[in-house]
Formats: structure tokens, sequence, C-alpha cells
């Protein structure tokens, strides 16, 4: 019997001078433990004087995570945050009732004659339903204060939560799994049997699982309970991501997540009628959609 449950093929979308593979939520499947959104940007090469520009908008109900392979972004928020994420480094910010946040290359970044890259992952994390009104806040983690674990020609960077005998000083509000592994050929990986909800995403090269092949832009989920073993096929590097399940559905509106379809309008309603706060020292805004 197979270990593995699904396999989901990422959808890509241009979000204008780059593109992402969209991996969740999924026709059929909308979480992965505590994981309602998975996205991976790029790898984009922009010219001189040229970047990502994510203008403020609003969220609610959910963590942000930014994790980045190449390039470098600057974060700012209607808490008063300026922090700028470089490779490796863990950028989480709790929604909660609601935030504003936006990114956005550098200023000496786009002046790089070489031109600026982009390249990571993005994801959101659902809080559980006893938080997802809580204080928004923001918090950045260096790479260095990751774990790192190495096995026989793999590197694992524990990004979030816990697993391989290790605990991320990340923060997180539910049973969560993420890591980040650099495979060289021929090397394997295991998941950790425990963790309820487990995926991986072949964010570079190819991985084997029971005798089938897996590319880039593909999250394999493997069934509960199961052994949970890849191998690389070349140098790769894999997201091993989940965690405890959700306490119930959730619902998707634009930027807001929450088990209430009436709080999902109620944040509409406040963005459109300018309640969220702003992001100090960026005025700019996306509107609704509808708008």
């Amino acid at each position: 019997m197979s270990a593995v449950a699904r396999v989901i093929e990422g959808r890509p979308r241009d979000l204008g001078g780059f593109s992402v593979r969209r991996l969740l939520p999924a026709s059929g499947k909308q979480t992965i433990g505590p994981f309602i959104f998975f996205d991976h940007m790029g790898p984009a090469v922009f010219a001189l004087g040229q970047g990502v520009d994510v203008r403020p908008h609003p969220h609610i109900g959910l963590a942000t995570v930014t994790y980045l392979f190449e390039g470098e972004f600057v974060h700012r928020d209607s808490l008063g945050t300026v922090q700028v994420i470089s490779p490796g480094d863990v950028n989480w910010m709790v929604a909660g009732r609601g935030i504003v946040h936006s990114e956005r290359t550098p200023p000496e970044a786009r002046l790089r004659a070489q031109g600026s890259r982009i390249h990571g992952i993005q994801t959101w994390v659902a809080l559980p339903k006893s938080g997802e009104d809580v204080e928004p806040s923001f918090v950045h983690h260096p790479a260095s204060d990751l774990p790192e674990i190495r096995y026989a020609g793999c590197v694992l960077r524990l990004i979030a939560g816990e697993g391989w005998g290790e605990r991320s000083p990340v923060a997180v509000s539910s049973p969560t799994m993420y890591a980040d592994a650099d495979l060289s050929s021929g090397a394997t990986l295991e998941l950790p049997v425990e963790v309820a909800e487990r995926g991986v995403y072949v964010a570079q090269g190819e991985i084997d699982v029971d005798g089938r092949r897996h590319g880039v832009g593909e999250v394999v989920e493997f069934a509960t309970g199961a052994a949970a073993v890849i191998s690389a096929m070349g140098d790769s590097r894999v997201m091993a991501f989940g965690g405890a399940p959700l306490d119930g559905p959730r619902y998707i509106w634009w930027n807001f997540v929450s088990s209430s379809r009436e709080r999902l309008d109620q944040a509409k309603r406040d963005w459109r009628d300018e309640r969220f706060a702003p992001v100090p020292g960026d005025p700019e805004c996306i509107p609704l959609p509808e708008q």
C-alpha cells in the first residue's frame, strides 16, 4: 500500500513581473496541517531599477510566513515594523484580529547592475478558532537562530514547530512541522511519523517516493501513520510541512481567513471603510477585489 495520499501540482499565476506556483488551497484539499496557503515565488530576475512591490494589504485569522532562498524583501506593517528579510531568515507575522503589511524589494537591491533576484516560499498558517482574533504581532528570526540537523547528504533547517528531535524558536499556535531540506543526489529523508498531516514540496531537483518521481512544482502528501521516505534523484531542495489538522473548516476570501463567514464580511467592510490601521511610511494600498 502506497504511503502517498495525494499529489498536488502547482498552478502558475502571474503577479506582474514574476510568477508563482500555488499549491494550497487546491481542488479537494484546503489544508495540510495548519497550512492553508502555499506559494512558490520565482525564481525571477528583475532588470535594473525593478523589483517586487506588494502594496499594503490586510489579513485576519492567520499567520503569514516568508522564507527566501534568494533575494531580499523589506517588510513594513501597521504595527510600525520595518524589517529586511534575507535568505534563510523567517518573518512570522500573526494577523489575528487584523494587520496590514507590504513587501517590497529594497531600494539598494533595485540598483544592482546585474538585477535583483527573488526566489522563495510564502505560506499562511491558519490560527486555531480560539486565536483567530488575538492581537497582531510580528517576529523576525535570523537564519542563525534556526536548528540545523545533518544526516548523510542532507542539511535540514527547522523553520517552525517540532521534528527530528528538535524544536524551532519560532512560536506557533498549534502543532506544526516546517523545514527546509537540502539533499545531495542519492540522499534520503524520512518525515516524522508522529506528525498527523505531512507533505513535501519539491522546490528544486527531483525526488523519488515509492518508486515514482516527483519534480519541481509538486506537493506529495502522505497518509497518516505511514512511513514517509523521500530519495533525491539529483541535488534537490524540498520543503517538509504539516502538523495537526485544523479544528474545523476555514473560509477564505482574498487575504482573509476565518471559521466564520460573518467575520470575513466584517473584514471586507473594515478595509473598504479604512478602519484597518495604516502602514507607517507606505501610504499606498491594494483595494478590495470587488472595488
